[in-house]
């Protein structure tokens, strides 16, 4: 009962505070598994959901940038074969 009452606040607030970035590729699935994983490990759940934010963001970014590169390189040997 105890541990409810510390942690459904705590979700909330994690929530409230990553509501901004939710438009931030991989930030909220990032700041959720962040956030539980910063809960487990210490009771640290909001600077696990901000640091989870960040990396999930960060990861979303590059694996958005590597399907630029491979869209570029395919029109670039599309465009070689039909020369």
């Amino acid at each position: 009962m105890k541990a409810s009452v510390i942690v459904v606040p705590a979700l909330a607030a994690c929530l409230a505070l990553a509501a901004p970035f939710a438009s931030a590729k991989g930030c909220l699935k990032g700041a959720a598994v962040g956030g539980v994983a910063g809960h487990v490990a210490g009771k640290h759940g909001a600077v696990g959901a901000a640091a989870g934010c960040a990396v999930g963001h960060h990861r979303a970014a590059k694996k958005e940038q590597n399907a630029q590169q491979q869209a570029q390189q395919q029109r670039a040997q599309q465009g070689q074969q039909g020369s």
